[in-house]
């Protein structure tokens, strides 16, 4: 459990404060040659609570404006999160919610739909249906498209409507394709495929700290999609414990039944 002077810190610091150990996974280098960026994993674990107390703040700062989490109250995720209540209510409900509340975007949905040509989804299981390496990608692969209304694309989600959020922490970024010759049916055939990016403008993070922050909020949506997922788990190993030892037991019991018996 982190002290509360740690997590008041972590909470409202402008940018994350992030050591070496926080940033250790390796972040895919976003302007190398020929990208592959389906390889790409977050690499989170809900286990780690101060990755998950950071996540949370990177998702009411830069995500609850739009999305949602309807299953999700303040009040289980500060209990689970080891936050307290003061800072719960001074740094993490910005809606004038209380702490018994679910956490749910004050942007109305009709407003939604005609800014963004649909209503932002509620993220509370965007984990579960996706996956936390969806997400993982998805947050990392927005680039420049003029051609888009929203000034952005996104290579795991094509035309996707959300803007780029992110784009003044990551930067905004270019990308670059290249055409593909393949023979199809016996026929030469060209297409045009993603090579790498090219960063156009930095933004306030550099590269490792941008990558540990989408993972940092990639891990606080993995936990809110299954809050009982760690605990799930240890109860498993212990469940599968009992089993091995019953079994031992009942095979004794078998053999003390059946040894005089030929």
């Amino acid at each position: 459990m982190l002290k509360p002077a740690t997590l008041l810190i972590a909470l409202v610091s402008a940018a994350p404060l992030l050591t070496a150990a926080e940033s250790a996974a390796e972040p895919a280098a976003a302007e190398s040659k020929a990208v592959d960026w389906q390889s790409w994993h977050a690499g989170n674990d809900v286990r780690n609570t101060a990755s998950l107390q950071r996540g949370v703040r990177n998702f009411v700062n830069y995500c609850q404006g739009c999305h949602s989490l309807k299953y999700m109250r303040y009040s289980r995720m500060a209990s689970d999160l080891h936050i307290p209540e003061e800072q719960l209510r001074t740094y993490l409900i910005l809606t004038g919610d209380k702490p018994g509340d679910y956490m749910l975007s004050s942007m109305p949905a009709a407003d939604s739909e005609t800014w963004f040509g649909k209503t932002p989804p509620d993220l509370s299981l965007i984990a579960r249906s996706r996956g936390a390496d969806y997400l993982y990608r998805f947050l990392k692969t927005f680039y420049a498209d003029p051609s888009r209304q929203s000034g952005a694309n996104n290579l795991q989600l094509a035309n996707a409507a959300m803007p780029a959020v992110l784009s003044s922490l990551e930067g905004v970024k270019r990308a670059v394709f290249v055409n593909r010759e393949s023979i199809v049916g016996g026929k030469p055939v060209t297409e045009k495929v993603f090579d790498h990016f090219e960063m156009v403008s930095p933004g306030a993070m550099d590269a490792a700290q941008f990558d540990a922050f989408v993972r940092d909020t990639v891990n606080f949506l993995d936990y809110v999609g299954e809050p009982a997922q760690a605990t799930r788990v240890d109860i498993g190993v212990w469940v599968v414990l009992f089993l091995l030892v019953f079994t031992w037991l009942a095979w004794l019991l078998k053999h003390e039944y059946w040894k005089d018996v030929h």
